[in-house]
């Protein structure tokens, strides 16, 4: 519907002509300051009617960056995950579609989103995937987002946890991968929901795509002393039916390495025992004693400060004036 056609109840016409004139100066907006009047919006209790009067479909791709810039710093997580969802998705998917690349402004915008992490996974990275309709440009893009953004654990954790739940699609596991490399130290209910996603591909007859390997083989290597002993069995005969050339032995001899969750590290019991001999009654004695030495010294010798007198120096050569 055009934004002139519908006018909200209540408002002033004042204020509708004055937005309207906003959202027109916001469709050929490159470079300089903002209306004041745009950025007493997200101030007001009816922003997003305020918003819908100035045509956020219409704006341009720097007018985009420069209204994520304001909401994502003025509005709470709940509030910004509406305009991510309403406006911002909507126009990067747009800007994708038409010109098969994304424009540096709305990409500007997407790594801006990332400061209020909730909202971003909330309002663009969840809805994108629950739609089933992503495209793999749209991944790559939102891939490169996640790589580059410093996003924290607890709201990655989250999202590893909805993405493992949700009914998997081709390039959900683009997002899972990249969080994935980014190496968190994941709680333990996301590692084992990791798991059950992987593991309900036992059944799958198709042949699945070489990102979902590639996914698998990440969580493996970054995850393998996590995963408990019974699942890197059931993982093992999973690579053996979801059979990838290449990927699937890497993913069975990153399994064969290390430890499982709850086990010993063999190689901290290794350096403990090695350690242990000096620590005994078998170490040396310092001083006659038999107390017990620490790397040779008895823990009641003290090493004394060394004392210096500066003004006991060595004289210092000097060269004639000609021989410069």
């Amino acid at each position: 519907m055009d934004a002139r056609a519908a006018v909200p109840a209540g408002m002033d016409e004042k204020v509708v002509d004055v937005y309207r004139q906003v959202g027109d100066l916001l469709k050929r907006y490159t470079t300089g300051k903002i209306p004041k009047a745009f950025k007493i919006i997200p101030a007001l209790s009816n922003w997003e009617e305020v918003l819908y009067l100035t045509s956020p479909e219409k704006w341009s791709p720097h007018a985009m960056y420069q209204a994520t810039r304001l909401f994502a710093s003025n509005l709470n997580a709940k509030m910004a995950q509406r305009f991510y969802s309403l406006v911002l998705l909507p126009r990067v998917r747009d800007d994708i579609a038409e010109h098969k690349r994304l424009h540096f402004a709305l990409y500007q915008s997407l790594k801006k989103a990332t400061f209020k992490p909730a909202a971003f996974y909330k309002g663009i990275l969840i809805p994108l995937c629950a739609s089933r309709t992503c495209t793999l440009r749209e991944a790559v893009v939102l891939s490169s987002v996640l790589t580059r953004g410093a996003i924290p654990m607890l709201h990655s954790a989250a999202a590893l946890l909805k993405l493992a739940e949700m009914q998997y699609a081709g390039t959900t596991s683009f997002f899972i991968r990249v969080l994935l490399d980014k190496k968190y130290a994941l709680p333990f209910r996301v590692i084992d929901a990791l798991v059950d996603h992987f593991l309900r591909f036992k059944k799958e007859t198709r042949q699945l795509p070489v990102v979902w390997h590639q996914s698998l083989l990440c969580f493996v290597q970054r995850y393998k002393n996590e995963i408990r002993a019974e699942d890197k069995l059931l993982i093992r005969k999973l690579a053996d039916l979801q059979h990838h050339y290449l990927i699937s032995p890497e993913v069975k001899r990153e399994l064969s390495q290390g430890r499982s969750r709850g086990e010993k590290d063999p190689d901290a019991e290794m350096k403990a025992s090695a350690a242990a001999p000096g620590v005994g009654g078998g170490g040396g004695k310092a001083g006659g004693g038999g107390g017990v030495t620490f790397g040779g010294f008895a823990p009641g010798l003290r090493a004394k400060a060394v004392t210096e007198n500066v003004r006991d120096m060595p004289a210092v050569p000097m060269l004639a004036d000609d021989a410069y």
